[in-house]
Order: structure tokens, then C-alpha cells, then sequence
């Protein structure tokens, strides 16, 4: 293209169009200005801003059943950590304490996302065991308190499973949380299985 006697490079149709469709596809993007605004203001709200999608009291109210469950999960890990006698007494009994302190992180994890919601985590033993997904089971035997455990995580295993199908990108925070969680608990339930096939020669929940 020549202009005031120069010669001036043409911009290719193709890169136009490019150009053009970049733009029209980062439309979403709030502009900084715009951000900076909004991250002035309802500051008494914290982490939680405009952008959340999710309903704030159904995330709290569902995290309140995650700390009561993971709550049960670490006094009934921490009783059979106590309460476990047999010749392989001692091991299984770290199995179990180590299992009560991963559980009271995941605890922590939940209360945590619920201060950061604007909520306060529910630690009150009042109705915990009804709030929990959970139950807190009883002693008996090495293989009974194993089986308990097993159950009681196959359980948890669900019930974490239908908590991130609900979060999904609707509060990837909480979402991500919780699938780490997941990881954990699934390998609980490996542990479990695999002491009661020690135990037993043999799985005790046929799949």
C-alpha cells in the first residue's frame, strides 16, 4: 500500500483475523481497572469476591459435614490405635494413628475453607454423630476394627465423590480441596483392604 508517497506493509488478512478472534475470545476478562474497584470494596468479606459462583451457605453447610466426618474419623482411627491387642498389635496400631492424623488434617483442611467462606467450622461434639457421614464404630478385634475402617472410608470414598461432582467449577477452591482429600481417603481404604487380606487371606467386600 503506498501512502504520502511510501510504501506501508499490508497486514494479511489471515493475521486479522487472528487478531480480531483473540480478542473476541478474551471478552470475559475483566479489565484491572475494574477489578481494582471491585477488590476495594465489601473487603469485610475477605477471600470471598464477586466472582464466586457457588451458593455460600450450601458450601459451608456441606464443609460442616466434612469436618464432623473426618472429626469421627479421627477418634475412631485414634480408639482403635489404642484399643488394637494381637501378636501384629503394634504395627497396625501405627496404621491406625497415622490414619487419625492424616484425618484430623483433612479436618483442618474443611475448617479452614469454611473461615475463609465467612462461616465458622462446627467442632462441637453436641450432634456430631449426626452430622457426620461417618460413624464412629466400636472396638472388638484386629479384624473388626480393620472392617470398620474399611466401610467407614468406602463411605467416605462416596460421599466425597458426590461433594466435587456438586462443586465442580462452581468453586474450584473448594473443589480441588476436596479431591485431595479423596486421594487420601482411597488410600486408606487400600490400606485397610490390604491388612484384612493379610489378616483373613481374603478381601472382605467382594467386588
Amino acid at each position: 500500500m503506498i501512502r504520502n508517497g511510501h510504501a506501508t506493509a499490508r497486514m494479511p488478512e489471515t493475521d486479522k483475523e487472528s487478531i480480531m478472534s483473540d480478542a473476541g475470545e478474551n471478552t470475559f476478562l475483566t479489565d484491572v481497572q475494574t477489578l481494582r474497584e471491585r477488590a476495594k470494596k465489601a473487603i469485610e468479606k475477605g477471600a470471598l469476591t464477586p466472582a464466586y459462583q457457588g451458593n455460600v451457605q450450601t458450601a459451608i453447610d456441606l464443609l460442616q459435614t466434612v469436618v464432623a466426618t473426618e472429626l469421627v474419623c479421627v477418634l475412631r482411627y485414634t480408639m482403635h490405635s489404642i484399643s488394637v491387642t494381637g501378636i501384629t498389635s503394634e504395627s497396625v496400631s501405627s496404621e491406625f494413628a497415622t490414619h487419625a492424623k492424616e484425618e484430623r488434617a483433612h479436618m483442618m483442611w474443611a475448617a479452614d475453607r469454611i473461615d475463609q467462606l465467612g462461616g465458622v467450622p462446627n467442632l462441637s461434639p453436641e450432634g456430631l454423630a449426626t452430622r457426620s457421614a461417618t460413624e464412629y464404630g466400636n472396638g472388638g478385634n484386629l479384624i473388626e476394627m480393620v472392617r470398620q475402617n474399611l466401610v467407614a472410608e468406602r463411605l467416605v470414598i462416596e460421599h466425597y465423590r458426590e461433594l466435587i461432582r456438586y462443586f465442580a467449577d462452581h468453586d474450584p477452591t473448594t473443589r480441588i480441596m476436596l479431591e485431595k482429600i479423596l486421594a487420601e481417603e482411597e488410600e486408606h481404604a487400600t490400606d485397610m483392604h490390604d491388612l484384612l487380606v493379610a489378616h483373613e487371606g481374603r478381601p472382605f467386600l467382594q467386588s
